[in-house]
């Protein structure tokens, strides 16, 4: 009964997720094996103190109740000072949509933009939800290929050769997940050549832009010129500032398509949580130095952890510029990324995401989270080469 009711779109919605991988896991936990978790995207830090206590005093001054749809006006403010100071932007409040989590600005933007017959460029390997959200609008994904002889960046030539009249929406994610790589910018100085007088829009995901372990700082499309009218920007709290449980996060974007947003937010969501909108401005406006204590440490665990894959026979990993993730090429262990995953976590108990997941030029890679405590990449290294050196060579 049910599965005749159900919108063909959603049924066919596969997702493979690092919440999907950790159930699996579980049953390994269940029965008494150690597993080490190095497949979801999340910070093993807690949230700083300073914001945890910003949360509390602003549920003790009353802030339980509805906020405005896109956000506390104080909040907005305080996003705009931000990203024009990080980011080089020119927003104002006005510009800005709060959203419980990062993720509804990626929605919203493709609920918004994509019509069936629609084409949209996705980057690939690229974050596992924007090829199902494109194909339950009815649009069409297009792959760019992020290649690991370029760091896992693009090439500019192939962007231009996929831009057509039928492409509505451009997403491109730096720092990279799953890959870690970073666009310089020129890369981004080549992407608003290619679109200038175009008529379709970008998603600029920079959730991670204050992960980055070289001297090159993140360059937003948005920052451009001419380029502010033609680019959403996505970002949120989650990664940087350890808080993926208090959901939290914004885009920046033309005004008009603020307005055209707030319908949505307001249908879906009502509104953010507004004690922890009051600790978002807490987050960027006090103390940043937890922050950047997290971030010297994942610096640290990347270069012991990627090290150490490349001291493994038959493995190879391109050193990532950002973000908490390795991404090791394992073609010559002779299996399908799948495969590779589930036999890590049968026989070393170390849960992954195969690359697959992120799209067709993944396959050949796994991805893993460094997002945990130095012993346990050590162990987790451990065990991968105990379980490669058994394969069949």
């Amino acid at each position: 009964m049910i599965e005749n009711l159900v919108n063909d779109n959603l049924k066919n919605m596969k997702i493979v997720s690092g919440f999907e991988v950790k159930a699996k896991a579980k049953a390994y936990e269940q029965a008494g094996h150690n597993v080490i978790h190095l497949e979801l995207g999340e910070p093993d830090f807690d949230t700083p103190t300073n914001i945890i206590e910003a949360g509390v005093e602003a549920m003790r001054s009353g802030y339980t109740h509805y906020s405005p749809a896109t956000g506390l006006p104080a909040f907005r403010q305080a996003i705009s000072d931000y990203v024009n100071s990080y980011k080089n932007l020119k927003s104002t409040p006005d510009n800005i949509v709060v959203t419980p989590g990062a993720k509804p600005i990626l929605y919203y933007t493709i609920m918004s933009l994509v019509q069936p017959g629609d084409e949209v460029i996705l980057p690939s390997p690229g974050f596992i939800v924007y090829e199902p959200l494109v194909k339950y609008c009815g649009g069409t994904p297009v792959a760019l290929p992020l290649r690991e002889e370029f760091d896992f960046r693009f090439n500019p030539d192939d962007l231009k050769k996929l831009v057509n009249d039928k492409t509505k929406l451009i997403i491109f994610n730096s720092p990279h997940n799953p890959t870690g790589g970073l666009l310089t910018k020129e890369d981004v100085e080549a992407v608003a050549e290619i679109i200038d007088g175009k008529d379709l829009m970008v998603l600029s995901d920079e959730i991670y832009d204050r992960m980055v372990y070289v001297d090159e700082k993140p360059v937003s499309l948005a920052s451009i010129d001419g380029m502010a009218e033609k680019t959403i920007v996505l970002d949120g709290f989650s990664k940087t500032y350890a808080m993926t449980g208090w959901r939290l996060g914004y885009g920046v974007m033309p005004k008009r398509m603020v307005e055209l947003l707030s319908p949505l937010v307001v249908a879906s969501n009502s509104c953010t949580a507004t004690f922890s909108q009051m600790a978002g401005i807490e987050a960027l406006t006090g103390d940043q130095s937890a922050p950047a204590k997290m971030i010297e440490a994942y610096k640290a665990r990347r270069d012991f952890f990627v090290g150490g894959l490349n001291d493994i026979p038959q493995i190879s990993c391109v050193l990532p510029k950002g973000a908490f993730y390795a991404f090791p090429n394992i073609k010559d262990l002779g299996m399908s990324s799948q495969e590779a995953a589930d036999y890590l976590l049968e026989e070393a108990k170390i849960a992954s995401i195969p690359g697959s997941a992120f799209g067709e030029y993944g396959e050949g890679y796994l991805r893993f989270a460094y997002a945990t405590s130095k012993d346990n990449l050590a162990e987790a290294l451990n065990r991968l080469e105990a379980a490669v050196a058994k394969l069949p060579k």
